[in-house]
C-alpha cells in the first residue's frame, strides 16, 4: 500500500504546474453563510484560461498575460461577478470574494417539488429514488428526482439501501433493511436544505457511503441565516394541504443560535382512492458556541405521520374500477375508513460536539437516540371469510374459470356488485362479530415495531498539507426492537381467540403461544407473535484526498463488524422446538447470534484537461453485511436463520464509473458510463402457494445481478434568461446467474405430505433467472425541456419525458424445475411452447409524460419576499404502469395454464399504475 501511494503521488506530481509567475489567486465564499464554495468556475474573458475552486473555495490562475483582464466568477444559482484587474509580474491575491445568491433562482425546489412519495409503499418497487431532498445541480440527477420519480425510477437500477443518509455526520439508514426512512424527517424541507451530497462512489468527508453516494444533512443552528418563512401548499397527490413555518435566529451576540420549524400535512383522500394522510412535524436546533474551538449543538426532530395505503391489483380489477381504485377502504358512517394504515412516530434526539483543533483540523462527535413505534394495520379473520372486496372468489372471472364450468349468472351478478360498489364493507364485520362474545370472527390489528436505537459517531477532517486531506470516522450502533401484533378494534365483540386457524396437528399446533393457550385478547393486547431483535455494529472509515492543479484523486476504506440476534417471547405451537429432535425450529428464547464482518475499498481520480473539461473515474468493492430482514427465515414465528437452511453470505458489490464533464458559460454537460455487479444477494418472500396449499417463506440465496448503462445530463444557456436541458439514462439491469431457492413452511401434515422435512424446509434447487430483467422501474429514460427565467423574478419551464423498458418482477418459484414436473415427471398435457410463453417476462408499454413548472418571486423590500410556485405533472393524463409482480399462487404449469385458459386469470400479475394529471401549488413568505 505504501509503494502504491508513493507511486500515485509521483505520477500525479508530473502533471502539476507549479509556476506562480503572472498569476492570480483568491477564495470564493457564500455571502449568506461565509462558507467556502467548491466548483465555482473562474474564467478570463476572451482568453481560454479557466479554473475551479477547490473544497476550501480557493483557486489559482497561472501564466496570465501582462495586461488588463476581466475575471469572471460564476456558479449556478449565484449572480455572476466580473472583476477587472491589471496583471503585472508576480502573484496577485484577490483575497476573499463573496458571491450572492440569485433571487430569481431561489425557488427552493427541495421545499416545493419534493415528491409526495416520502411515505411510500412497502414494496421495493415503490422505494423511490434516494436523496429526494438533495438539491444537486447535476442535470441528470435533477431529472431523475423531479421528472422521473413519479414512475418510480431507480438510479442505476439500484435500491436506496445503496445510498447513505446522515444528519450531522450520524447515519440514519434503517438497520432492518438498510434503507433511509425519509418520513422520519418528512415535512421539514425548509430546515433540511444545508446538505452535502456526494454522488456515486465520489469521496465524502462524512462516510464511506455506497454505490449511490452520501447525503449529509447539516442542522447546526449557526449555519442558518437569520430569517423566517411561512408557506402554504395545495395538491391532489398524497396530501391536500400543507402548512409550514420556520424561524432562524442566526448567531446571536451571546454566542447562541437556534432554529425552529413545524409543518402540518393533511388529506382525507389523495389521488388514489381512500388514501388518507395526516402528518405533523416539528424541528428544533440549538447551538452554543463555547469559544472559537468548541461548540455544542442539540437537534430534536419529530415527524409523526399516518397514511392510508393502497394495493397493487390485477388487470381484471383495474379494468372494472379504474387505475385510482383501492380495495383497502370503505365507508363507515359516511366517512372513508382505510383498513391498511401505516403509522410512523420515531423522534430523534441528537447532540453534537464540534471541536476545531486548529485551522486545519476539526472533530465532530455526535450521539443520537431514536425511539418510538411504527405500525401497519390489517384485518385478521379467525373463522370468517376474507373481507377483501378483491378476494378472487368475489370477482367475475372466478365464476367464468370455475372448475365446474362457466357460471355466467353469478359472474354477471359479481360484475354488477363489484362495478357499483367494490369497497370494503365495514358493516359486515360488525354483523359477523355480533353475538360472538369472546370468539370474534374479525379483528383489526397492527403489526407493531417498537424500536430503540443509539448511535455514537466521531468524524475527523484534517488538512494535512495544502493538497492532502484526511477524513475518517468511528461509529457504534445498538438496536433493540420489540415486534408484536396489537389489537386495535374488535368490531363490537368482547374478545378474540389467539389461535392460528391454519394449524392442523391438534390443539397445540393451533396455539400462537403455548405458554398461554386459548388466550382471549382484548383491544390493546398483544397477540399472534411477540419477539425482540437485537443488533450491534462497530465500524469506521478512512479517506485520503489529494488535490492538485491538474489532477485530484482519493483512496478510501471502511470496515464494520455486525451481529444480529432474535429472542422469542411466545412459544409458537407450530415451532415449539424439541429437546429430542434438534431439527424442529424453536420459537421461544434466543436464537443463534449471527456475526458478519463487512468492508469496502474505493478509489478514483479527476483529471482536469482544463478548467472547463474534466475526466472523472471511480471504482470500488464493497462486502456488504446481510440486513436483519435477510438474516432470519421468518422472524415473526421462529428462530430459524437463513444460514441454517441455505448459505448466507455478504453481498459482494463491484462498481465502476467514468465521466466526461464540460463546464462552459454556454454548455454544462456530463456524460457517464457505469457498471455494477452484485453477487451473493439474498431475498425472502412470503406468499400462499396453491401447489402445496401452504403459506411459505421463499428464501433465494446466491443472487447475482448486473447493472450497466449510460447517464447523460446537458444544459445549454442559449440566452441569459433561457436555457435548454436534456437528460437520459440508457441502462440494462439483469440477473446474471441462476440462484438457489428454498421454501420454508409450517411443520404440519400438509407440509410433510408436500415433501417438506421435519424442519419445514424443502430444497427447490436453482431458479432459471439468468438474463431476466430486474424490476426496478424504467431502465431507459429520456427528458428534454426548457426553462425561462425573467429578470423580473418570474420563470416557467416545461419538460417532455419518455420512459421505456419497464418489466414485471418474475415469480422465482415458477422458474424452478418444480414448475414443469411433479416427482420428476412432466405434468400431463405439458406443452413446452405454452410453458415458454407462460414464463416469458412481461414488459410494459413505453409512455410519455409532460410536466410543467412556473412561479414568481416578489421582492417587497428589506429582505422580504413573497413567492408563488406551481407544478403540473403528467399534463396529458397518460395512464401507465410503474411496476408489478407475478403471484406465486399458481406455482406450477398445471395451475398456471389452467388459470390463464380464458386469458383473464384469477391469480394474474398484480400491477401498480402511475398517477394521472396532478398539480402542486405553493405560496410562501420569507422575511
Amino acid at each position: 500500500m505504501r509503494i502504491f501511494t508513493v507511486t500515485i503521488l509521483l505520477t500525479c506530481l508530473s502533471f502539476l504546474n507549479l509556476s506562480a509567475q503572472n498569476a492570480i489567486k483568491g477564495i470564493v465564499i457564500n455571502s449568506d453563510s461565509d462558507k467556502p464554495l467548491q466548483g465555482v468556475l473562474i474564467s478570463v474573458k476572451e482568453i481560454n484560461f479557466t479554473s475551479l475552486t477547490n473544497f476550501n473555495g480557493a483557486f489559482t490562475l497561472n501564466n496570465l498575460p501582462k495586461r488588463e483582464l476581466v475575471i469572471i466568477i460564476s456558479l449556478k444559482g449565484f449572480k455572476t461577478q466580473n472583476i477587472p484587474i491589471q496583471i503585472t509580474e508576480g502573484l496577485v491575491d484577490l483575497g476573499i470574494i463573496s458571491i450572492y445568491k440569485d433571487a430569481s433562482n431561489d425557488i427552493d425546489l427541495s421545499t416545493i417539488t419534493l415528491t409526495d412519495d416520502e411515505l411510500n409503499d412497502d414494496s421495493s418497487i415503490a422505494d423511490n429514488i434516494t436523496g429526494l431532498l438533495q438539491s444537486s445541480k447535476d442535470t441528470y440527477l435533477r431529472a431523475a428526482t423531479y421528472e422521473w420519480s413519479a414512475s418510480f425510477y431507480s438510479i442505476k437500477g439500484l435500491g436506496s439501501e445503496n445510498a447513505k443518509v446522515l444528519i450531522n455526520g450520524i447515519e440514519m439508514n434503517k438497520h432492518y433493511n438498510g434503507r433511509p426512512q425519509w418520513s422520519n424527517w418528512g415535512g421539514l424541507n425548509s430546515v433540511l436544505r444545508n446538505q452535502d451530497f456526494s454522488s456515486g462512489l465520489s469521496p465524502s468527508s462524512y462516510s464511506f457511503g455506497g454505490v449511490l453516494g452520501v447525503t449529509n444533512i447539516n442542522t447546526r443552528a449557526s449555519y442558518y441565516k437569520k430569517s423566517a418563512s411561512i408557506s402554504y401548499a395545495s395538491s391532489n397527490r398524497s396530501y391536500s394541504h400543507r402548512l409550514m413555518a420556520k424561524y432562524s435566529s442566526g448567531l446571536l451576540k451571546n454566542s447562541w443560535a437556534f432554529t425552529v420549524s413545524a409543518s402540518k400535512r393533511h388529506a382525507n383522500e389523495g389521488f388514489t382512492e381512500g388514501t388518507s394522510y395526516n402528518a405533523y412535524s416539528i424541528f428544533a436546533s440549538l447551538e452554543k458556541q463555547i469559544n472559537k474551538k468548541h461548540s455544542l449543538n442539540f437537534t430534536a426532530i419529530q415527524a409523526k405521520n399516518s397514511r392510508g395505503k393502497s394495493a397493487a391489483n390485477t388487470q381484471e380489477v383495474f379494468n372494472l374500477k379504474g387505475t385510482a381504485y383501492n380495495p383497502y377502504w370503505g365507508y363507515q358512517n359516511g366517512k372513508i375508513r382505510n383498513a391498511r394504515i401505516k403509522r410512523i412516530n420515531e423522534p430523534i434526539f441528537m447532540l453534537n460536539h464540534y471541536w476545531k483543533l486548529n485551522n486545519k483540523t476539526s472533530l465532530n462527535t455526535g450521539i443520537a437516540y431514536q425511539f418510538g413505534e411504527t405500525g401497519n394495520s390489517r384485518i385478521d379473520f379467525n373463522g370468517g371469510n376474507d373481507p377483501s372486496p378483491t378476494y378472487y372468489r368475489k370477482l367475475p372471472n372466478y365464476f367464468l374459470n370455475n372448475s365446474y364450468g362457466s357460471d355466467h349468472a353469478n359472474a354477471y351478478k359479481s360484475f354488477v356488485n363489484f362495478k357499483n360498489d367494490g369497497q370494503l364493507n365495514w358493516l359486515d364485520l360488525y354483523i359477523g362479530n355480533k353475538n360472538t362474545n369472546n370468539n370474534a370472527l374479525f379483528a383489526l390489528y397492527e403489526d407493531r415495531n417498537d424500536a430503540k436505537l443509539i448511535t455514537v459517531t466521531t468524524n475527523l477532517n484534517a488538512e494535512l498539507t495544502d493538497n492532502i486531506t484526511l477524513s475518517g470516522n468511528l461509529k457504534y450502533k445498538k438496536i433493540n426492537s420489540e415486534n408484536f401484533a396489537n389489537v386495535l378494534d374488535l368490531f363490537g365483540a368482547s374478545g378474540y381467540l389467539d389461535i392460528n386457524k391454519f394449524g392442523d396437528i391438534g390443539n397445540d399446533n393451533l396455539q400462537n403461544d403455548l405458554l398461554n393457550p386459548n388466550r382471549v385478547v382484548k383491544k390493546g393486547d398483544k397477540f399472534k407473535y411477540n419477539y425482540k431483535l437485537m443488533s450491534q455494529v462497530y465500524g469506521g472509515f478512512t479517506q485520503l484526498q489529494f488535490k492538485y492543479n491538474k489532477i485530484d484523486f482519493y483512496i478510501a476504506s471502511a470496515i464494520n463488524n455486525t451481529s444480529h440476534q432474535r429472542e422469542g417471547l411466545y412459544k409458537n405451537g407450530i415451532y415449539p422446538g424439541s429437546s429430542t429432535n434438534a431439527t424442529i425450529p424453536n420459537s421461544f428464547g434466543k436464537s443463534k447470534k449471527i456475526n458478519h464482518f463487512g468492508y469496502g475499498v474505493k478509489t478514483g481520480f479527476t483529471y482536469k484537461i482544463s478548467g472547463r473539461h474534466l475526466l472523472d473515474f471511480n471504482g470500488g468493492y464493497i462486502s456488504k453485511v446481510p440486513s436483519i430482514r435477510n438474516s432470519f427465515v421468518n422472524s415473526r414465528f421462529n428462530n430459524l436463520t437463513v444460514a441454517e437452511v441455505s448459505s448466507l453470505n455478504n453481498e459482494k458489490i463491484t462498481s465502476l464509473d467514468a465521466s466526461y464533464i464540460v463546464r462552459t458559460p454556454f454548455i454544462t454537460a456530463k456524460l457517464s458510463g457505469y457498471y455494477t455487479t452484485i453477487k451473493d444477494a439474498t431475498n425472502i418472500a412470503f406468499y400462499f402457494t396453491g401447489a402445496d396449499n401452504l403459506f411459505v417463506q421463499e428464501i433465494t440465496t446466491g443472487i447475482n445481478k448486473k447493472h450497466f448503462g449510460t447517464e447523460i445530463g446537458i444544459e445549454a444557456q442559449v440566452l441569459s434568461s433561457f436555457k435548454l436541458k436534456a437528460a437520459a439514462n440508457i441502462g440494462q439491469y439483469t440477473y446474471s446467474n441462476n440462484p438457489t431457492v428454498t421454501l420454508a413452511s409450517e411443520i404440519s401434515t400438509k407440509s410433510s405430505n408436500a415433501g417438506f422435512n421435519d424442519s419445514g424446509i424443502k430444497d427447490y434447487g436453482r431458479a432459471n433467472l439468468k438474463n431476466y430483467r430486474i424490476a426496478s422501474g424504467p431502465q431507459t429514460a429520456y427528458s428534454f425541456g426548457f426553462e425561462y427565467r425573467d429578470p423580473n423574478y418570474w420563470f416557467i419551464g416545461m419538460t417532455l419525458n419518455y420512459l421505456d423498458n419497464i418489466y414485471v418482477s418474475p415469480s422465482i418459484i415458477k422458474r424452478t424445475t418444480s414448475f414443469v414436473s411433479d416427482d420428476s415427471q412432466f405434468f400431463p398435457n405439458f406443452n413446452p411452447a405454452l410453458a415458454r410463453k407462460l414464463l416469458s417476462q412481461e414488459k410494459f408499454d413505453a409512455y410519455f409524460t409532460l410536466n410543467a413548472i412556473g412561479g414568481k418571486t416578489w421582492n417587497i423590500g428589506k429582505g422580504k419576499y413573497i413567492g408563488f410556485f406551481a407544478s403540473l405533472n403528467n399534463i396529458l393524463n397518460e395512464k401507465y404502469k410503474t411496476g408489478g409482480y407475478e403471484q406465486g399462487r399458481t406455482a406450477n404449469y398445471k395451475l398456471e395454464s389452467k388459470d390463464k385458459v380464458n386469458g383473464t386469470p384469477n391469480f394474474g400479475t398484480k400491477y401498480w399504475y402511475g398517477r394521472g394529471a396532478t398539480y402542486f401549488l405553493n405560496i410562501n413568505y420569507r422575511f
